[in-house]
């Protein structure tokens, strides 16, 4: 192996990166998601980035999957993350980045039950470490764990907790 992600790896990997970047710009502009998802598409995934080179393909079905997911059940997953928070925390306080990030990473520990909780944490940990140099890392850790352990609690070898099964 040479160290790598593999093809379907990396292009998931990159379709998780856009769709943060979608949520967040839905976030700020409130434009319609179906006109940034097409945008995207149309012209982020075929554009060019001055320092790497082709970005390289991306998931596209994975990327619309994420972003109107969260979309649909962003009331439930807010939820859901409100209560992975410590004491005193709110979503509202939180960075809008790290907001669309943690939305995200809740979306596919709920509904993408195809991607293992472990791979979910690790991918969207190593995104923060992409936006962020300080705590941000560890805390986006510690909240999807959580998130995780509630869940998706068999893969843990733990029972679910009541009630915890959907968003």
């Amino acid at each position: 192996m040479n160290g790598k992600p593999s093809a379907p790896h990396a292009e998931r990997s990159a379709a998780r990166l856009a769709a943060l970047q979608a949520l967040y710009q839905l976030e700020i502009t409130g434009g319609a998601p179906e006109d940034v998802i097409a945008e995207f598409i149309e012209h982020r995934f075929a554009s060019v980035d001055a320092e790497v080179g082709n970005a390289g393909p991306h998931d596209e079905a994975f990327f619309a999957d994420v972003v109107n997911g969260v979309l649909q059940h962003q009331m439930e997953i807010d939820r859901s993350l409100a209560r992975a928070l410590a004491a005193g925390w709110t979503l509202a306080r939180i960075d809008a980045i790290l907001r669309a990030l943690l939305r995200a990473a809740a979306y596919e520990l709920v509904a993408r039950r195809d991607i293992p909780a472990k791979v979910v944490i690790d991918e969207y940990v190593e995104l923060s470490r992409d936006f962020f140099d300080g705590q941000e890392p560890k805390f986006v850790n510690a909240i999807l764990d959580t998130l995780a352990h509630r869940k998706r609690a068999e893969e843990f070898g733990e029972t679910p907790p009541e009630g915890e099964l959907g968003f």
